[in-house]
């Protein structure tokens, strides 16, 4: 009998230790809502990309743009839109995809989002598959609702 009891208590307490209040439920849905938030734009972004938009592709970075990369440096933002040209003018078309489950976002409280993933590039030269999956992490400002990304570091080459 005390041990039907004392198992209903720590039943008891483990049930109220793992139960979310409202708080917790607010900010898991704020988190979520980011997290979505995020996701659609870095598919957006990437749909500028694959479709060579540049004009576009423009439009989803700050223009202090920072990028940091370890194979290059760092990187402003006209070179780093010059550097797309030059890849959008080559003869095969470079196609980016997130890699599926490795999208992490975080909020920056009073500034946007920390965006980190890795993601897959590939294209077709000399009649060969070539592809790379790299690191990524990437710093969204949210100005009055308009996202915009302000520094980008990319890695693992």
């Amino acid at each position: 009998m005390k041990t039907s009891i004392l198992l209903l208590f720590c039943l008891s307490i483990f049930s109220e230790a793992h139960s979310q209040n409202p708080d917790e439920k607010k900010v898991a849905s704020t988190e979520q809502a980011l997290f979505n938030k995020i996701a659609q734009l870095d598919s957006a972004l990437f749909a500028a990309y694959n479709a060579k938009n540049l004009p576009l592709l423009k439009t989803y970075f700050t223009t202090d743009l920072e990028w940091y990369q370890d194979n290059g440096g760092l990187i402003a933002f006209d070179q780093v839109f010059s550097n797309f040209q030059q890849i959008f003018n080559r003869d095969y078309d470079l196609k980016r995809n997130l890699v599926e489950g490795s999208l992490e976002v975080h909020p920056i409280q009073g500034f946007g989002a920390i965006e980190i993933g890795k993601h897959q590039f590939k294209h077709i030269e000399n009649g060969k598959l070539e592809e790379g999956t790299f690191k990524f992490l990437m710093i969204w400002k949210n100005e009055n609702g308009t996202w915009k990304i302000s520094r980008v570091v990319s890695y693992d080459h």
